[in-house]
């Protein structure tokens, strides 16, 4: 009797340990066959969730199991959720369950307009550029603005990292709480002791930006020799604003490289060869250096600058035109020379 007894219990304690083995194999080993990422939309049916997630998994039937025991089919949450090596079907149901998503990074570049960055922006978002588009038209309604276009100085220059489920009043959020930042009681004062509205420094801060590359060191010397020119009632005569005029004249379906006679008479409030005194708007978006650069401005008396040759992404700069005249004959032969066009 008491074999037979041992033989009874050892049988069942087999069986609890083949049950539980399979068990945790089903729910708790790993069972990613490769790392990636799967995104799930919102209303998305159960079949769908298993199709986008079944490529990167080693057993499809066990995922299955345990999500179906879990109802994963009616309760997830969307977003863009990444799969890593070692994670078992438990935890994988439960990270799409709980909303566990992980971030996606942004960048935002030297945009010429708030429509090109939403373009980019939505290739990574669940929502459309449309959506996009008519969520910030909204916001700029509420901040009594005319257009989408009217919050570029809001979206600094920079990386940035949102889900993959944002929504445009969510994202728009981000940027004006860094911008809010930004502007703090220093930056409000030297922004009063340089005389110039907002809209005008970011418009100077744009033109900076675009004529440095981006490249912080020469923006507060770009920034005086501005000043300067606005001061003395001056033309800007920045290429970088023909550019712009040009391409936006264009829907920036036309993309030029080098300033031509023909483009300096391009009609457009932008055109500071044309017309006198800052641009109504940025030319781009910037990044806070470019803004920095325009507060605090260095003292110079440069009234000219010319693209350095020699020195690649640098400039020449002058007060005496005969000078400029010679720098620029340079820039030109170099341009010719290497038949940029």
């Amino acid at each position: 009797m008491k074999k037979a007894g041992l033989s009874v219990a050892f049988l069942v304690l087999a069986a609890v340990i083949f049950f539980g083995f399979r068990f945790y194999e089903k729910s708790y080993a790993n069972n990613v066959e490769k790392e990636g990422y799967v995104l799930v939309p919102h209303n998305a049916s159960f079949n769908q969730i298993v199709d986008s997630i079944s490529p990167y998994l080693k057993d499809k039937k066990q995922f299955i199991e345990v999500a179906r025991s879990k109802k994963l089919g009616e309760f997830y949450n969307a977003g863009r959720y990444k799969i890593k090596y070692g994670t078992g079907n438990n935890d994988l149901v439960n990270m799409i369950k709980s909303g566990n998503q992980t971030e996606d990074s942004f960048r935002i570049g030297d945009f010429d307009d708030v429509y090109q960055m939403i373009g980019r922006v939505t290739k990574k978002t669940e929502l459309d550029s449309l959506k996009f588009v008519n969520g910030f038209e909204k916001i700029a309604k509420e901040k009594k603005l005319n257009s989408p276009e009217d919050l570029k100085p809001y979206f600094f220059i920079d990386t940035y990292n949102f889900f993959w489920t944002v929504k445009p009043k969510e994202f728009f959020k981000k940027f004006e709480k860094e911008y809010n930042q930004f502007w703090n009681a220093e930056r409000v004062q030297k922004e009063k002791n340089l005389g110039l509205d907002r809209n005008q420094i970011y418009a100077l801060a744009s033109i900076v930006y675009k004529e440095s590359g981006g490249k912080p060191d020469e923006m507060k010397t770009i920034a005086g020799l501005y000043l300067n020119r606005f001061h003395k009632g001056m033309k800007l005569q920045s290429d970088p604003t023909v550019i712009y005029a040009v391409n936006k004249a264009s829907n920036y379906s036309k993309k030029i490289k080098r300033v031509y006679f023909k483009d300096l008479k391009q009609n457009s409030p932008y055109n500071t060869y044309a017309n006198v005194g800052i641009p109504p708007g940025p030319i781009c978006m910037v990044d806070k250096n470019s803004v920095d650069a325009v507060l605090n401005a260095e003292n110079n008396n440069y009234i000219y600058m010319c693209a350095d040759p020699n020195h690649f992404g640098f400039h020449k700069f002058t007060d005496n035109p005969a000078q400029h005249a010679i720098n620029a004959k340079a820039y030109q032969d170099w341009l010719n020379a290497k038949d940029i066009k």
